[in-house]
C-alpha cells in the first residue's frame, strides 16, 4: 500500500497542495483525477520522490519514503516502474534497447536473461516481435505499449502513469485502459494514475482521488461516482462528453 499523509507544497508562495492524505490499495487501479492545474501531476511527483514536499510524508507499507536520504531513494525507486505521459521512449534506442536500459543500470543480468525478460514483457503488452524497430516506427498507442513494457520489466510492486492515454485515440485509449488493468490484477501491483479521461475513471478506476485546486476534494470509486452530491466533482464529471453514456 502507498500511503500519502498531509501532503503540502508551495512554488514561490503559491499553494499547489494543501495537506493531501490518501491511501492507494495494492493490486487496484487507483486514479487521481481532477481539471488542469489541480495538482495531480505535483502528487505524482511527491509520490515517486521527483518533488519534495513542503510537509507530509509517504509511505510505501511500512518505509517512509520522505525520510529516505537521496540514496535510499534511487535505491528504492528499483521497486518502481513509471510511464511518462509521453511515453520518454529514447529515439535512438531499438525497442530492445529501451526495454534493456533498467537491466543493464539496475540489474546482474546475463545478456540471455535480459533478451527473455524484453520478449516477456513485449508479450504481454501484445507487441512480439517489435525489438528491431525504432520509436519513430511505431505508431502512438504502440509507443504507450512499449512504455508500459519497459515500466515492468524489472517486475516492480508499485507502477506510476501519467496521462497514459494523452494523445491517444479512444480505441487506444481502450487498449491502454485494458493492458494497464490486466498488469496491474496478474502482478498484485499497486497501480497510481493520473488522468482527466473520464472513461478510463469509469473503466478501470477501483479507488478514486480528485483534487481540485491543490485540495482533496472527494474519494470513492467508480461505483460511487455517479452518486454524489459533491457539486465541483459534479461539474468535472458530467462535463464529459463521454459520460453521457453512463447517465
Amino acid at each position: 500500500m502507498i500511503r500519502a499523509q498531509n501532503i503540502a507544497l508551495s512554488f514561490d508562495g503559491k499553494t499547489v497542495l494543501t495537506d493531501i492524505s490518501v491511501s492507494f490499495a495494492p493490486a487496484k487501479t487507483n486514479l487521481i483525477i481532477g481539471r488542469s492545474g489541480s495538482g495531480k501531476t505535483v502528487l505524482l511527483k511527491c509520490l515517486i520522490g521527483m518533488l519534495e514536499p513542503d510537509k507530509g510524508e509517504v509511505w510505501y507499507d511500512d518505509d517512509q519514503f520522505t525520510a529516505f536520504n537521496p540514496d535510499q531513494q534511487r535505491s528504492f525507486r528499483q521497486q518502481m516502474g513509471v510511464v511518462f505521459q509521453g511515453g520518454a521512449l529514447f529515439d535512438s534506442l531499438t525497442v530492445e534497447q529501451n526495454l534493456k536500459l533498467p537491466m543493464d543500470f539496475f540489474t546482474p543480468w546475463k545478456r540471455d536473461q535480459k533478451k527473455e525478460r524484453v520478449n516477456f514483457c513485449l508479450e504481454k503488452v501484445d507487441l512480439p516481435g517489435v525489438n528491431r524497430l525504432y520509436p519513430a516506427e511505431l505508431s502512438g498507442g504502440m509507443k504507450k505499449r512499449v512504455a508500459i513494457a519497459r515500466a515492468i520489466v524489472l517486475n516492480p510492486r508499485y507502477l506510476f502513469c501519467d496521462e497514459p492515454n494523452s494523445g491517444l485515440d479512444p480505441q487506444s485509449a481502450i487498449v491502454i485502459d485494458k493492458l494497464i488493468r490486466e498488469i496491474t490484477v496478474e502482478f498484485g501491483i499497486t497501480t497510481v494514475i493520473n488522468t482527466h479521461d473520464m472513461n478510463s475513471v469509469m473503466e478501470i478506476g477501483d479507488h478514486i482521488l480528485f483534487l481540485s485546486e491543490g485540495q482533496k476534494c472527494w474519494e470513492g470509486s467508480r461505483d460511487d461516482i455517479l452518486l454524489s452530491d459533491n457539486k465541483v466533482l459534479n461539474d468535472f464529471v458530467f462535463a464529459s462528453e463521454l459520460m453521457k453514456k453512463f447517465i
